[in-house]
């Protein structure tokens, strides 16, 4: 979602409208996932898994009347047709990148983040002057319940707010080292990729990596919301935007691995904060796959150039939901579910890990 520049320039959009693509609605039946035969090559790099890699069924199918909300409806609707790929072996990192590691990565280069740059009146020409500080976009509940098709009434382009200062500038890191680091766009996650050694997943690789060799479930975990009443994920409880109640232990962004690990020992593959992928988006990407007569995409890479209809700006994939996803809103906690994001820009609940393909 292009909030910085939505809020920049004023403008109000409708998230939640329907997007169509030329396949149409219906999905395939998920096959078995076949995973890459053989042992990680070589040991480990630190914080970091081996992924096999294999044969999967990409995409998420409608979901059934026990979970049809309109959040949910919504949230597949760029997901289909459901399709087979194929991903090489990969190492990920275990969890996102934290804020101590991101720490390092500025304290290293010097590095200063989009958000911490003053927006300038050649790059938003339209733009009120009063706008034009250095700062970016912040989850700010409302007092009272508010119309669920006007996502600027929860979200504020904030003064300060940064990386180093997450919710503006009375935040700031103390006791949160372990926490996702958030507020950085994709450029900021590309550089500290780029210097770590490492990448950005593709859209295929994160989902591979995140089924964690089970086919076709609506969780990472299963197809149980809360098997035996228990919390998998840091999401939203309680009326949203108003309140979060923090049932599942957390109101707001939780440091990383507090909840179950995958099936692959992965983290925070679904809530807690969105992880940016390497492809541009596109809502269409998976019918098109299957206009070409693609019966298995090998390493997909993504369209090559991203296209949405309701904005002009470049946009990647986000994956995983993070701790705003809520039945009432967005159900993006469901494998296979999509996200995007202007590459400019970050917010307080979207994050990123890295992967490589190589011994470090």
């Amino acid at each position: 979602m292009n909030l910085r520049h939505l809020i920049l320039f004023a403008f109000v959009a409708n998230p939640m409208v329907a997007l169509l693509h030329a396949a149409g609605p219906e999905a395939s039946p998920f096959l078995p996932t076949v995973v890459n035969p053989g042992k990680s090559p070589g040991s480990a790099p630190k914080g970091m898994l081996w992924i096999p890699g294999g044969e999967f069924s990409m995409g998420c199918k409608m979901p059934s009347a026990g979970v049809c909300t309109m959040a949910t409806m919504n949230a597949v609707n760029d997901t289909q047709p459901i399709h087979r790929v194929y991903v090489d072996g990969f190492w990920m990192d275990k969890t996102d990148v934290t804020n101590e590691e991101f720490t390092k990565f500025v304290k290293a280069t010097g590095y200063v983040t989009v958000a911490e740059i003053t927006p300038t009146k050649e790059q938003f020409p339209t733009a009120p002057p009063e706008n034009l500080v250095a700062g970016s976009v912040v989850f700010t509940p409302p007092k009272q319940a508010v119309p669920l098709d006007d996502f600027t009434q929860w979200w504020s382009y904030v003064a300060g707010a940064n990386w180093r200062h997450p919710t503006g500038s009375n935040s700031d890191l103390k006791g949160k080292e372990n926490y996702p680091v958030v507020q950085v766009s994709y450029k900021d996650a590309e550089a500290y990729a780029k210097w770590a050694g490492k990448r950005l997943p593709t859209e295929a690789e994160w989902e591979f990596a995140a089924r964690g060799g089970l086919t076709g479930k609506t969780y990472f975990w299963g197809d149980e919301f809360r098997p035996n009443g228990k919390w998998m994920a840091n999401i939203y409880e309680g009326q949203f935007p108003v309140k979060d109640t923090g049932e599942d232990g957390y109101a707001g962004l939780a440091p990383v691995a507090q909840f179950p690990p995958n099936g692959y020992g992965l983290y925070d593959m679904a809530g807690n904060a969105w992880q940016w992928c390497s492809d541009w988006y596109r809502p269409d990407y998976y019918a098109r796959l299957k206009l070409e007569g693609i019966q298995v995409a090998r390493n997909p890479q993504g369209p090559e150039s991203s296209y949405d209809p309701n904005d002009t700006t470049p946009q990647k994939v986000q994956r995983g939901g993070s701790f705003l996803c809520t039945d009432q809103y967005c159900t993006r906690y469901m494998m296979g579910t999509r996200g995007k994001g202007d590459i400019d820009t970050g917010n307080n609940h979207v994050g990123f890990r890295c992967v490589t393909a190589k011994q470090l």
